[in-house]
């Protein structure tokens, strides 16, 4: 996976019902947008409040509805399920699998290499590795990720820790290797790509793909300091429906841009006017 991709967001009706029509506007929405690549079921996707297979419905729609790339997220805290979400994710018509830590009881790193190795053994398409410290309190060390980038079966790592030092580390440390580094803070995307990644996975792709596509395509055409520049106006808009108002901001974001992105589920609610007009304000301001 290169270039831009975005952990698309997952339509519920007003019920908390998956909405699929929804999604797959969602999709084509995106897709308009120039993303490279599709990440149904991550963070943004509200993929822990889904069940297993509903996880794999929405691959389902999503790889039915793109010719683009999709990268199923399909992590659980234990392997079995998994490899479970992995093997459904395939069967759906995902191209890779997105791994994310396990969470919930602490692991040390030599834990954290076996697990993904049994991962990547078994599943039947490309792993990538998944940290989001911010969500899980665990975070991938660039030895493991080093280790795990020699395996076949291991084709790269979404890094959202936001830490380019690490990032660096891991881009270093897998240099040898036929490996996907790709930053998942959209904060720091130009920054990161001028570090050697290969890409993002960006929460920000949802509300504003064609922002979020240029800052990979400046970089590739060599303008650096353009990109930075454009990646710096979107900081504010990128925090607000990232790490300040979440999933809800997101969606509420994708609505002012006349995007149904339907409602957030239970436990997440609606946002309020007052952050509703911050984000209308935001979105006015930075997209086209």
């Amino acid at each position: 996976m290169h270039g831009t991709g975005v952990p698309l967001i997952t339509p519920f009706d007003a019920d908390g019902d998956l909405d699929e029509e929804r999604l797959r506007e969602v999709v084509r929405w995106v897709e308009d947008g120039g993303v490279d690549f599709i990440v149904p079921c991550g963070s943004n996707s509200e993929a822990e409040l889904m069940g297993v297979e509903e996880r794999a419905r929405v691959v389902e729609v999503v790889a039915d509805e793109t010719e683009l790339p999709v990268l199923a997220g399909t992590g659980h805290p234990g392997l079995s399920e998994t490899l479970r979400q992995t093997d459904l994710a395939a069967e759906a018509g995902a191209d890779a699998a997105l791994v994310v830590t396990p969470f919930y009881y602490g692991h040390d790193g030599e834990t954290l290499e076996a697990y993904y190795r049994d991962v990547a053994d078994e599943s039947p398409i490309p792993v990538y590795l998944y940290s989001v410290p911010t969500y899980t309190d665990v975070k991938l060390s660039p030895e493991v990720v080093g280790r795990l980038a020699g395996h076949d079966n291991v084709a790269g790592m979404k890094d959202s820790s936001g830490d380019i030092e690490t990032f660096q580390r891991e881009r270093r440390l897998t240099d040898d290797e036929e490996f996907d580094l790709l930053v998942g803070s959209g904060s720091v995307y130009a920054h990161a790509l001028a570090s050697g990644g290969d890409g993002g996975i960006l929460g920000l792709a949802n509300v504003a793909p064609e922002r979020a596509s240029e800052i990979f395509k400046l970089h590739q055409a060599g303008e650096d300091r353009s990109a930075r520049q454009l990646n710096a106006e979107l900081v504010e808009l990128n925090r607000a429906v990232t790490s300040k108002h979440g999933v809800p901001g997101a969606k509420a974001a994708m609505a002012e841009r006349g995007v149904d992105a339907g409602y957030p589920r239970k436990p997440h609610r609606e946002v309020g006017d007052d952050v509703r007009a911050e984000i209308e304000a935001l979105v006015d301001d930075l997209t086209p």
